[in-house]
């Protein structure tokens, strides 16, 4: 099968849906299939080529109500049609169609199957309200060239699930469980406790509030330390905040690279991700699970969908201080609650290996390719007569 996968998003950026489509075409290449990544040229890569990546047009930065990266800018039809010609995909999967122009773009013009999948959960402020006004009658006029409607979690078929009657079939995100792994000898006990932090410094990810409970678990527990990894435009509004309230032991990295976080996730005592709304999934808590690291995290949707049976004892209420603090505190304290918690982890995680992902992937490609066929032979026999 030879597969077309769309990101909208510059590969040269990091971010949850770039990392999917990439893991996506890697599994699918070793199962046999061709795959290849569709996206605009990132500005950084001016001339270069990527092997396995077709690049389209130019891109442009964005600093949206959700993100800062990079769109697509300026594609001709012309470029496009040489590429669908070329190229003849069996099938071409959307991830995010709805950022505009590159998904649109090649949809209007496409003969493959067209599959869909939604990442994002809409965000619930005032800014973003006035920008979905722009973007939903352009998300209505793609819906008709979608065959397969696919999103990573109720939350974020939520949105477009408002836009159309037509079913949206569930496949989560996944994760490559071997990358994660937690080494045994790390499971024990350190001495040293340390509540890791690794996101976006923005509002929205709840950072004030984690910093609000660790002022209260630091004045129980003043030997627990707090490790921040990540950057934003909230970062010198924190830290200033730390500050002022005074707290010990308090580190803010900034960005880290990916085998810095694997280290800070295998060397730490407690992930937390009080992220208070906007989350439609929560990849950072499968990298918590897949690392055997217990985690506090905000009962948002994208949160309480994927904390599921035992996972339920990590989610609070982000904004109550004292019950955030007081499960960090449970989880520090009770040596038998995390073992509890590393069970439930360990085989609930498994689901969202890349392997198993993949494979419903190809479960809905097969599907979608055989009721195009019979479609297809009855067109080219009407041709005929």
């Amino acid at each position: 099968m030879k597969i077309g996968l769309v990101c909208p998003y510059s590969l040269a950026r990091g971010g949850g849906v770039q990392e999917v489509v990439q893991a996506l075409a890697a599994t699918l290449k070793r199962r046999g299939h061709e795959a290849v990544i569709i996206t605009q040229r990132p500005s950084e890569y001016k001339n270069r080529q990527k092997k396995g990546v077709i690049f389209l047009g130019g891109g442009v930065d964005i600093h949206s109500f959700k993100t800062s990266n990079q769109i697509s800018a300026s594609i001709t039809s012309e470029e496009i049609d040489e590429m669908l010609e070329r190229e003849k995909f069996d099938l071409l999967h959307f991830h995010e169609p709805w950022i505009p122009l590159l998904s649109r773009q090649i949809l209007t013009r496409s003969n493959s199957i067209n599959i869909a999948t939604f990442h994002a959960k809409v965000l619930e402020t005032m800014m973003a309200r006035t920008i979905m006004k722009v973007v939903t009658p352009y998300t209505k006029s793609i819906l008709g060239y979608i065959d397969v409607l696919t999103a990573v979690s109720p939350a974020a078929a939520s949105y477009v699930q408002s836009l159309t009657k037509e079913p949206i079939q569930i496949v989560p995100n996944g994760i490559d469980l071997k990358r994660f792994h937690r080494p045994r000898h790390l499971n024990g006990s350190t001495g040293q406790q340390t509540i890791l932090y690794i996101g976006r410094l923005e509002r929205r990810k709840g950072v004030k509030y984690l910093l609000d409970a660790y002022k209260l678990v630091s004045l129980n527990r003043p030997e627990v330390s707090l490790i921040i990894a990540g950057d934003g435009p909230d970062r010198l509004k924190l830290e200033m905040y730390a500050a002022e309230l005074d707290l010990p032991n308090v580190k803010f990295l900034g960005y880290v690279s990916e085998t810095r976080k694997i280290k800070l996730l295998h060397s730490s005592s407690l992930f937390v991700s009080p992220a208070i709304h906007g989350e439609s999934f929560g990849i950072v808590l499968l990298e918590a699970m897949a690392s055997a690291l217990p985690t506090v995290a905000a009962d948002n949707d994208g949160y309480s969908h994927l904390m599921q049976g035992l996972g339920s004892l990590s989610l609070v209420n982000a904004r109550d201080s004292l019950e955030f603090s007081r499960r960090i505190e449970l989880l520090l304290a009770e040596p038998s609650l995390r073992k509890l918690w590393r069970g439930w982890a360990a085989g609930y995680i498994k689901q969202f290996s890349y392997e198993d992902v993949v494979t419903k992937y190809e479960e809905i490609y097969e599907q979608a390719l055989s009721r195009r066929r019979p479609a297809r032979k009855l067109a080219l026999a009407n041709a005929k007569t």
